[in-house]
């Protein structure tokens, strides 16, 4: 458990750096030689508009265990969340090149707490979490319809105890990791403040880290208020003239990526299945040429290779629950896999599909989908958090790593 919860403090400090290490980089000039551009060279604080923001956030609970349905301490399902958060984030000044291109996009860090109903047995998490929105449509000059997703870590979960918690069949360890994504309508009230109104989902899960791993999962409503510091009075009018973009130049790059993580497991004893006593360890690679079409589009091939030491383990008949591992072969896999990535600046959101195409059966056939974040560290190296799931339904492991990319000759207006 403390390796657990070292590993995610670790995710969240990686964070924290991403966004203070754009300050070292603010007076430096795109690598990118683009006809007509000249990036804007100033200190951090004026190079951005900076924004505090508050939000109360209630959501409906999906009874998706006999826990949440009533099963309980309380004999009462658990049916609403509630929750407040205070963000920061820094934005793009109106018509600039990064602006036009990523539709107005801010990015930042935010801290929620959230009630859940039951301190007891579900406890009063507190989320920390790096965050992004922009633009999907403008309705008029000061409205608009907005997306926003939410990553990090949840921490003061009270997780399953055989003995003092044994109810709480959905949340297993006291740090998990926390999704969130939604659509609000963005409305500019004045230079200063912005009103926000829409609807969000929440997921939070350890990441089959630890037995149990249901998790929980919210819909609801979001509203709250933002209010920019240094937002210039033209951001609330029509522009007379628009920064020309550059055009784009198409080109392929490659990723390399390498990670790791450690899983639980369910493994069958007779007819039903028991948590694996011990933690497996996972270790892979994935090889992704990837075509860029343009500013906010890239997709391609990636070669995944995996060793997964949770694969294909065994009980044996009469020697009770102890686990046992099958040969290396049965634990190797290497699969190909179809890539689409959302780029945006600081960060990329890909999903992929694919099989494996070299393996040693069991555990490894059917086709896999992987979920990934990459967060900039440096023009050619990212952070890669990760999620691989099988069959669309059955979880796999985390995939913790670091990237490098190759022949990246993506043009650079946010650094």
């Amino acid at each position: 458990m403390k390796s657990n919860i070292k590993m995610w403090k670790l995710m969240v400090l990686a964070g924290t750096m991403l966004f203070l290490s754009d300050i070292a980089y603010a007076k430096s000039r795109t690598q990118d030689s683009v006809p007509g551009y000249k990036p804007d060279t100033g200190y951090f604080a004026k190079r951005f508009i900076h924004r505090l923001g508050v939000e109360y956030r209630p959501g409906y609970i999906f009874p998706t265990s006999s826990f949440l349905a009533g099963d309980n301490s309380q004999w009462k399902p658990f049916e609403w969340g509630y929750s407040a958060h205070l963000k920061y984030s820094f934005q793009f000044k109106p018509n600039t090149c990064a602006d036009r291109i990523y539709g107005s996009a801010y990015q930042g860090i935010g801290v929620g707490y959230y009630d859940f109903g039951s301190k007891e047995e579900l406890g009063n998490p507190i989320a920390v979490y790096v965050y992004q929105g922009a633009r999907i449509a403008r309705i008029t000059q000061r409205l608009s319809l907005n997306y926003e997703w939410n990553f990090g870590v949840s921490f003061g979960w009270k997780p399953y105890d055989e003995r003092y918690n044994p109810h709480n069949s959905v949340i297993g360890s006291k740090a998990n990791a926390y999704i969130n994504a939604g659509v609000q309508l963005n409305w500019m009230v004045s230079r200063q403040i912005d009103l926000i109104a829409g609807v969000t989902g929440t997921h939070f899960s350890n990441g089959n880290t630890k037995f149990p791993n249901a998790g929980l999962n919210t819909m609801g409503l979001k509203v709250g208020v933002v209010y920019n510091f240094n937002r210039p009075e033209d951001a609330l009018t029509k522009p007379t003239y628009y920064v020309p973009v550059p055009k784009f130049p198409r080109h392929v790059s490659y990723d390399l990526t390498l990670f790791g993580s450690w899983r639980r497991k369910g493994v069958w004893v007779g007819s039903g299945q028991i948590a694996s006593p011990d933690a497996y360890t996972v270790l892979g690679f994935n090889f992704a040429p990837m075509y860029n079409i343009g500013y906010k589009f890239r997709t391609g091939v990636s070669l995944d290779g995996v060793y997964d030491a949770s694969s294909n383990v065994y009980t044996i008949p009469g020697n009770g629950n102890e686990c046992y591992k099958p040969s290396l072969h049965k634990q190797l896999a290497l699969g190909i896999s179809g890539r689409a990535e959302y780029v945006m600046p600081y960060f990329t959101v890909g999903v992929g599909i694919g099989a494996n195409v070299l393996h040693g059966g069991g555990d490894h056939k059917g086709i896999y989908q992987v979920l990934t974040l990459k967060a900039e560290l440096t023009r050619s190296s990212y952070l890669h958090v990760g999620y691989n799931l099988k069959n669309f339904s059955d979880p796999n492991y985390l995939m913790l790593g670091i990237g490098f990319r190759f022949n990246n000759k993506y043009p650079t207006f946010h650094r």
